[in-house]
């Protein structure tokens, strides 16, 4: 071996160590990601369920004064009242069926995503126009797609439609203002255009029947969405899974203060902690369309599609010249 292979390869070690000092630098200077995800409060179920946290911590530092100071208070055989398998079955359930309802609703909203824009595109390139008129009815129909989105969000949180002014005309704005479901009746608007185009020529059978599939497959997106709102977690169920926490937090001093002394308090609130968490996540995704940060980005997803709606119109549209014939 040559004396310029050995020196080469004797230094790529100390290249190495440098390259993992600097790593180790770059660590201290900025946290992981995981780190900073794990310290974050915003978003978390921690305020949320802090004051039963609190309580049972509480709860189990009365129960090692009493233990230490009055009477021996040290039951074990508490342990086997409420089975710990148990309890894992029913906060399994329960953080499923939840997370369950979220996805459909996320599913739902993918559908009316890519159904507004599958029918703004056909309704922009295949409705003929022959005026100014008809490009901005073509204008004012293509925004009501992009109304119903909006409108089927406000609907699901309950809230005013005032979103939706910018978007209508004065006399549809004023109309909704006595409807019961506004989604359905913009659905109705735009099937209405749609037909009236049918009518006057400028759009084929075929292309109108592929167009009402097309939002009956929005409404349909609208009503899943619906009957996840209003089919809620039986409150029989709530309300004896958190009997049943409450019961088993409380129990915990009473099997563990022999053991841990003054330890009892924050080992009970940090198991009350876990318990806690988990069913307010289950409790937190059942309802997927409000506006916590666990809920789904409706306001994003919306703004998204009137951006795809604003682009679609800006694009021109390039029509083929028809053939002249020969003279």
């Amino acid at each position: 071996m040559s004396r310029f292979s050995f020196l080469r390869f004797s230094q790529a070690p100390k290249r190495q160590v440098r390259e993992h000092r600097s790593g180790v630098a770059k660590f201290l200077l900025h946290p992981p990601r995981w780190l900073s995800l794990a310290l974050r409060l915003r978003g978390s179920v921690i305020p949320a369920i802090l004051p039963e946290v609190l309580f049972c911590g509480g709860f189990g530092f009365l129960v090692t004064v009493v233990d230490l100071y009055l009477v021996n208070v040290h039951w074990p055989v508490l342990g086997s009242l409420i089975p710990s398998i148990v309890l894992g079955l029913l906060l399994v359930f329960r953080t499923n069926t939840a997370y369950e309802r979220f996805w459909e609703g996320r599913r739902q909203w993918g559908n009316i995503i890519n159904n507004s824009r599958s029918l703004t595109r056909l309704m922009w390139t295949a409705i003929d126009e022959n005026s100014l008129e008809d490009r901005q009815g073509k204008i004012d129909a293509v925004h009501l797609v992009g109304a119903f989105a909006i409108a089927t969000k406000q609907h699901l949180r309950g809230e005013s439609f005032a979103e939706l002014e910018p978007l209508l005309k004065p006399h549809q704005y004023k109309e909704l203002q006595t409807v019961q479901n506004v989604p359905l009746r913009i659905a109705l608007w735009i099937e209405d255009y749609l037909h009236q185009q049918h009518r006057r020529g400028h759009l084929s059978l075929y292309q109108l029947t592929y167009m009402d599939e097309l939002l009956v497959q929005l409404v349909d997106a609208m009503g899943g969405c619906e009957r996840i709102l209003k089919t809620p977690m039986p409150l029989a169920y709530a309300i004896h899974l958190k009997q049943l926490l409450f019961l088993y937090c409380l129990l915990l001093p009473f099997q563990l203060v022999d053991n841990l002394g003054w330890w009892t308090g924050p080992m009970v609130g940090v198991i009350a902690f876990t318990l806690f968490g988990v069913e307010e996540i289950g409790i937190e995704i059942e309802n997927p369309f409000g506006r916590d940060l666990n809920d789904l980005p409706l306001d994003a997803i919306c703004l998204t599609m009137q951006q795809n709606i604003n682009d679609l119109i800006s694009a021109p549209i390039h029509r083929p010249r028809p053939v002249q014939p020969f003279s």
